[in-house]
């Protein structure tokens, strides 16, 4: 018995197409769409009554995928939540990247919240946090050669 990757991180969004629109302006691809409802799925994730759109964003090399969720129903009954570096639980996800420089200047143009400015760590790379839609928190990584 053993693990072999990590298949794909799951999002959940409430304007769908703005969150999409986010991830396929910085570089991903789409996946795949679908929508899904039904007992069979309430089963599988715990919930009843439920309905979900989704769409499945790849990097280009299809090494990984994001998926944003819609939820129809059950909606959730709180607000957007925008937390911190530090809140407990999942907390980013991180992008390898080329061109931070580039990718960040784009970023900034479009209003997007950016922690702090570029910070190289050691000789190896160049780290960046952003705030994508919703609140979700980015890492942006570029390697040093």
């Amino acid at each position: 018995m053993k693990i072999h990757r990590i298949d794909h991180v799951s999002v959940n969004v409430n304007d769908l197409s703005a969150a999409k629109a986010f991830f396929l302006d910085l570089g991903l691809e789409v996946h795949g769409e679908w929508e899904m409802e039904g007992e069979w799925l309430g089963r599988v994730i715990g919930l009843t009554d439920v309905k979900t759109a989704c769409v499945g964003l790849r990097t280009p090399d299809g090494q990984a995928w994001i998926e944003l969720v819609k939820f129809y129903t059950p909606s959730d009954e709180q607000d957007i939540q925008i937390p911190f570096a530090n809140t407990l639980g999942i907390r980013h996800i991180a992008f390898a990247v080329e061109d931070i420089e580039a990718i960040v200047a784009k970023l900034k143009k479009k209003g997007t919240e950016i922690f702090s400015e570029i910070q190289q760590y050691e000789e190896s790379y160049k780290l960046c946090y952003v705030r994508g839609p919703e609140g979700i928190i980015l890492e942006l990584a570029e390697q040093i050669k």
